[in-house]
């Protein structure tokens, strides 16, 4: 419960020995005259709880005191104007999903639930970047970013339409990424326009090159390198949907993104391992493994689910035109029960929607969710139109609840790495301001998620894919709670854009 209680005000002495605790301030210690807020009381303290800092190791009870969006201080009796009682819950630094397509007013109070506060689109990101980044502003309740779109761009060459954040299409509406330009192979000339275009969008504050290359069979791995090269001169990080299973196989998928970072010097993250590889990704974990010990910046993600979800009329489903009613029968139309056979995949993917995919191996879901070099993403789809997949709402608490607490497959201090720390040196080589994001430090922004473990867990399904997290008690969001006693704060945007250093 959020309260103005006061506490007792935090002596001069241990707020420098508080200081000392963080390695990135040990060297303020010496001229530390006090505490770092003013008269020693704090905007907000949160009291009492599990602190929990991934980067630095602490696991301690303490108190966190919050000033102008910041965190001030950390150590026992802190006082403040607010207090929040976190008496048996953990202190978390936010949760940072790297790969959230829902990215509307609908789907942010669900991944703020979630414990969320940093959801970026950077899979197919979107185009034009300026534009989608000033359309958010000031409406945002968790902070927003996204990639320069390589299959956005593309459709600006070939067609001239902006397709911006390409998966807010409307039910029953094609994707603009269905259309015949995803076939279309570029010229020389064509390509250097195309890497024109990604430049422009690095330069508005793309966070990166997002790549759906399967959803672009028409783009040459000369292209595809051409654009790594853009990326490795930029030092802008790719996220990339590799190639699907009908363009080289699997590990073919890995490898060509692997080899095109070890051409070019550009760092790649290859997002949702997990469907991606499926039973092959002990191979592509260490395929993705020994890049990195040789030298090579790559990393993964993987979201906590055996079913998959995208668009019908994507080029995705190309190798799946022909197949038996029991292929189909693996395809679930979103938003009901309704299991496809030959008659409706052909009625659904003329029309276009999104649907289910199922059948996945959950054994092998829970060993690449435990791994801990496998950051953990949503793949979350947005619920401004419909309910899709329960990814979107429940990603973060499935894995602290079903997998950490209930099936112990990781330990608690992993998990939320995986979720905080790792995912935010990720982003921070190209977006600096995300030095200060997935910590709990002195100085380092306060996203914090506040949450039972004893209690936490999803309750997304896929028969109600927007069903809401429960154990997340409290979200601040820049010292701003946008969560407060589990419950939505109405009427406050603290959520601000991540952008590039370019911008």
């Amino acid at each position: 419960m959020i309260s103005n209680r006061r506490r007792h005000p935090w002596p001069t002495t241990v707020a420098c020995a508080v200081v000392c605790l963080s390695p990135f301030f040990s060297a303020a210690c010496a001229t530390e005259a006090g505490p770092p807020v003013a008269d020693g009381v704090a905007d907000i303290v949160i009291v009492g709880g599990r602190v929990m800092d991934p980067d630095s190791g602490r696991d301690e009870v303490a108190d966190v005191a919050v000033t102008a969006g910041t965190i001030a201080a950390i150590g026992p009796g802190l006082s403040g104007r607010d207090t929040i009682d976190a008496s048996g819950l953990v202190v978390s630094p936010g949760f940072i999903d790297l790969h959230a397509h829902g990215q509307d007013s609908v789907s942010a109070p669900l991944q703020a639930l979630d414990g969320v506060t940093t959801a970026l689109e950077m899979e197919i990101g979107v185009f034009p970047v300026a534009e989608w980044i000033a359309s958010r502003e000031g409406r945002a309740i968790i902070h927003y970013g996204a990639t320069v779109s390589h299959p956005g761009a593309r459709v600006k060459l070939l067609t001239g339409v902006d397709v911006g954040h390409s998966t807010m299409t409307p039910p029953d509406t094609p994707s603009p990424f269905s259309s015949e330009a995803v076939y279309q192979e570029l010229g020389d000339e064509e390509i250097v326009g195309l890497t024109r275009l990604i430049e422009q969008g690095l330069d508005e504050g793309g966070l990166g090159i997002g790549f759906g290359i399967t959803y672009t069979p028409g783009a040459s791995r000369t292209e595809i390198l051409r654009a790594f090269q853009v990326g490795a001169a930029r030092a802008a990080p790719a996220y990339v949907h590799l190639r699907g299973e009908n363009s080289g196989g699997t590990l073919g998928a890995f490898q060509e993104v692997i080899a095109n970072a070890a051409s070019t010097g550009a760092s790649v993250h290859i997002v949702h391992m997990n469907s991606s590889a499926d039973e092959m990704a002990r191979t592509t974990l260490e395929l993705i493994r020994g890049a990195r010990e040789r030298g090579l910046d790559v990393t993964t993600e993987a979201y906590p689910y055996t079913a998959s979800s995208t668009r019908i009329e994507s080029a995705l489903f190309d190798a799946w035109d022909g197949l038996t009613d029991e292929d189909y029968g693996r395809l679930q139309w979103s938003g009901t029960p309704e299991r496809l056979n030959t008659e409706t995949y052909r009625r659904y993917r003329e029309q276009g929607g999104w649907v289910v995919i199922h059948g996945r191996n959950e054994e092998t879901n829970e060993w690449i969710v435990a791994q801990p070099d496998v950051m953990i993403a949503s793949d979350g789809i947005p619920y401004l139109y419909e309910s899709v997949h329960p990814r979107g709402a429940g990603t973060f608490a499935r894995v602290l609840g079903h997998y950490v607490r209930e099936r112990g497959a990781l330990d608690l201090m992993t998990a939320l790495g995986k979720m905080t720390i790792l995912p935010a040196r990720r982003v921070e080589g190209f977006a600096p301001v995300m030095a200060n994001k997935g910590r709990i430090q002195i100085g380092a922004d306060a996203d914090l998620t506040i949450f039972d473990p004893a209690t936490i867990i999803d309750r997304a399904t896929y028969a109600d894919p927007a069903g809401r997290s429960e154990g997340v008690i409290h979200v601040l969001v820049e010292g701003t709670p946008v969560v407060a006693d589990g419950r939505i704060v109405d009427g406050v945007y603290p959520g601000r854009a991540i952008t590039s250093s370019a911008r």
